[in-house]
């Protein structure tokens, strides 16, 4: 296609947008509550799987080592347990330190605890993540086997719960967004349509008149996607406002370490992309399949 073509049907889109005002403003309109709903679920969803994210990484294995253990052994179960598959991180937290975090959780009664440096009747660990959470449990089998380990322990049992629940939250939050979207889809779609309607008879009389489907196409094609564009402007501006805005009253309203939200920065990049590329691809998408129909004199 010419430059010169593609520039005329670029101007033939905005004289569309600007002749047909009361049914520019009703698609716009469309798309903006459209956009705004699907966006706010859209920001709920990542922020709930960015939470799930955060309290499965902090499960951790606590493997205890045998008490008369020598610094030499500590050394080789340690090369061990890293080479094992799944295998992200290895902390070694000698007794002492053990000890003294102890005496920390203690507090003000911390003084109970005199005494026991001489006879320090903890055990040497290592705290053992894996890179994958839910596997978690087959990690800690395989290091339950190694000589000079005393005892492991992951929360068996409380941990399966939860990471069955984390993945509840995220297929919930995916069902929503893929309803939400066919729902926007529908809406914005069809209110395109109806602008389209109005004008069926300017598309039969340029095909009466001997021209192409693609020369009527993209007149439509750019009013489609500027409709999703301009339309996903205001949603993006309101959910980066809002979303600034809740961070900001949270940041000193909760101390809870797993409500960890998202910052707006990548996020607001992420979105404002989304939330406009949707928009636009539905504004096409639903100019194309109206003019269609149209096409056929």
């Amino acid at each position: 296609m010419k430059i010169n073509t593609l520039g005329r049907h670029f101007k033939e889109g905005l004289k569309n947008i600007a002749r047909n005002g009361w049914m520019t403003l009703a698609s716009v309109s469309a798309v903006m509550i459209t956009l705004l709903i699907l966006g706010v679920f859209i920001l709920l969803a990542m922020n709930v799987e960015h939470m799930a994210n955060v309290i499965e990484n902090q499960v951790e294995i606590s493997v205890a080592l045998d008490l008369g253990i020598e610094e030499e052994e500590i050394s080789q179960l340690e090369k061990e347990i890293r080479t094992m598959d799944g295998v992200k991180s290895v902390v070694f937290v000698s007794k002492e330190e053990g000890l003294e975090q102890l005496k920390e959780r203690f507090g003000k009664d911390a003084y109970l605890l005199e005494g026991l440096e001489e006879e320090n009747p903890l055990n040497d660990i290592f705290l053992v993540q894996a890179f994958e959470p839910q596997k978690t449990g087959v990690v800690a089998d395989q290091i339950a086997k190694l000589s000079k380990v005393e005892e492991v322990d992951y929360g068996k049992g409380t941990v399966e719960k939860l990471f069955m629940v984390t993945n509840w939250v995220r297929n919930i939050g995916l069902v929503f967004i893929l309803g939400l979207a066919f729902t926007a889809m529908f809406l914005i779609a069809n209110t395109i349509k109806i602008t389209i309607y109005a004008r069926r008879r300017e598309i039969e009389i340029m095909k009466l008149v001997g021209a192409t489907n693609w020369f009527i196409r993209w007149p439509f094609f750019v009013e489609g996607f500027l409709l999703g564009v301009i339309g996903s402007i205001l949603p993006i501006i309101l959910l980066i406002v809002g979303y600034q805005a809740l961070l900001d009253n949270l940041t000193t309203s909760l101390t809870i370490s797993f409500l960890e939200f998202l910052p707006l920065y990548p996020l607001a990049y992420q979105i404002s992309l989304l939330l406009m590329g949707i928009g636009a691809f539905i504004g096409v998408w639903g100019s194309m399949m109206s003019v269609r129909r149209f096409l056929k004199v």
